[in-house]
């Protein structure tokens, strides 16, 4: 956390996958990451849940957190997110019931309703491909909340059903602390609906960051899962030592950005590459939205940035997620911005303790 503004800084990995490197060394990558952010002092880590793409490799986020949670030894770690509409309500309850046993206070469920790959991916992960697919999320996330929280009403037929495993009989029993994520205005009403904290997926959707951040502020009510509202907003970064070398290494994340458009999943290019590429490519479209996707420069540069933003939405974190082409490079951007805002893993503690809804 800032000391000075009290931004507290967070971390969305999705296993980006090198050109030259194979996915299961992204896992990897992964895996250092989150030990290392653990270290500089950031809030939380989240992996995102992504399908039958060449670009990023987490496709379980569930299972690797379940070795991260044992790599790590205070981050709070989480799901950005579960893809809710390919799983049961009863099913998803249970990893992540299971995650919370293995790191109590430590797990965040993030929950979405896009299907994390195309249309071809999300036919191919149905059960049942006789009828169209409905549109029952809201459905879901009520069943999987009953579950998670012992909630059903009298008479429904799931409340003699218990997701295992149980809390001890006694003990205060917090579970995972479920986020509403999105990049639309639907995520940010229906975080308001169900009194859920909100994460705003900015890098991947720019356009309506401010309209939903401040829906959501607007018209929460306290209630049963929390008094106040707790929004993020997800951004990209790259920091480096100068500006030049960090636009050079954004340029990666630049040609994906691109790619994504045009429904190319390649993997992460290499810089020359990658500026080759959009050269190619001519014209540069105009960015979207108030601020950029990706924040590039220098530590103090992005900072002022990042603090612009988070002061005009007037929320307290920001979730950072940076693709680079070098996984060493990534770390660096990491360790820099962490300086920078002087995180210290102290820094989460106490009164600085991040919300567990």
């Amino acid at each position: 956390m800032d000391k000075k503004t009290g931004l507290r800084l967070s971390v969305l990995d999705q296993s980006p996958v090198a050109e030259d490197g194979t996915p299961a060394q992204a896992l990897q990558n992964s895996i250092a990451l989150a030990r290392r952010v653990d270290e500089l002092g950031y809030g939380r880590f989240w992996m995102s849940e992504h399908h039958a793409m060449d670009t990023l490799a987490c496709t379980a986020p569930e299972i690797m957190l379940a070795r991260i949670g044992a790599e790590t030894k205070r981050i709070r770690i989480g799901s950005g997110g579960i893809m809710l509409p390919h799983y049961t309500p009863l099913k998803v309850a249970e990893v992540f019931r299971t995650l919370y046993g293995l790191y109590p206070e430590r797990v965040d469920l993030g929950l979405g309703r896009a299907p994390g790959g195309g249309p071809m991916e999300s036919l191919a992960l149905r059960r049942s491909r006789k009828t169209p697919m409905e549109d029952d999320f809201p459905d879901q996330l009520v069943e999987l909340l009953g579950f998670l929280e012992d909630g059903f009403p009298d008479g429904h037929p799931f409340g003699r059903v218990k997701a295992m495993p149980a809390p001890p009989p006694g003990e205060e029993y917090r579970g995972p602390a479920v986020w509403m994520l999105g990049s639309s205005m639907w995520s940010a009403v229906a975080a308001v609906e169900y009194g859920l904290p909100y994460s705003f997926a900015h890098f991947f959707s720019p356009v309506k960051t401010r309209e939903a951040i401040e829906t959501y502020m607007r018209y929460f009510r306290p209630g049963i899962r929390a008094e106040r509202p707790e929004a993020t907003v997800a951004v990209g970064v790259v920091c480096a030592e100068t500006e030049e070398e960090a636009e050079y290494l954004a340029s990666s994340a630049r040609l994906l950005q691109r790619r994504i458009r045009l429904g190319d999943r390649k993997p992460v290019a290499a810089p020359e590459d990658a500026l080759r590429e959009l050269r190619m490519m001519g014209e540069v479209p105009m960015e979207e939205g108030e601020w950029p996707r990706y924040f590039v420069g220098t530590p103090a540069v992005v900072r002022e940035r990042l603090e612009q933003m988070a002061g005009a939405l007037g929320i307290g974190e920001l979730i950072v997620n940076t693709i680079v082409w070098d996984q060493a490079k990534r770390l660096r951007s990491y360790e820099l911005l962490a300086g920078e805002f002087g995180l210290t893993a102290a820094g989460v503690s106490g009164t600085d303790k991040l919300t567990t809804a």
